[in-house]
């Protein structure tokens, strides 16, 4: 049987490599893009999975003061549209790194969001 000295061992080397682990993850998250669109495309956000925004791009035929409101309303939208699909990109690469972990599907990882 192991000491409890050398079970403590084990138990903060595989916390220390959960830590490496979700950190990583965190790094390829914010290298994933997205795009959020509104408008049939007219408004578009693209985005890391992370939640960053990288970009806005608006049609030059929404550039006009009688389209500000619907403009702010697609911009509205496509963001929340990069949000969502930045969400499924995030809990997708969660689910296959745990899986890699062999933690159970669900498993929330403390500092990982969900």
């Amino acid at each position: 049987m192991k000491s409890m000295e050398e079970m403590m061992q084990a138990a903060q080397k595989a916390a220390e490599s959960i830590q490496t682990q979700m950190n990583d993850m965190q790094v390829k998250l914010d290298n994933i893009e997205v795009e959020g669109a509104a408008g049939g495309g007219l408004v578009k956000v693209r985005a890391t999975a992370k939640g960053r925004i990288l970009g806005v791009a608006i049609d030059d035929s929404l550039m006009k003061l009688e389209e500000k409101h619907m403009v702010e309303d697609l911009v509205t939208a496509a963001f929340n549209d990069a949000r969502d699909k930045a969400d499924r990109v995030s809990a997708e690469e969660m689910k296959q790194m745990q899986g890699g972990m062999g933690l159970p599907a669900g498993f929330n990882l403390p500092g990982m969001g969900g």
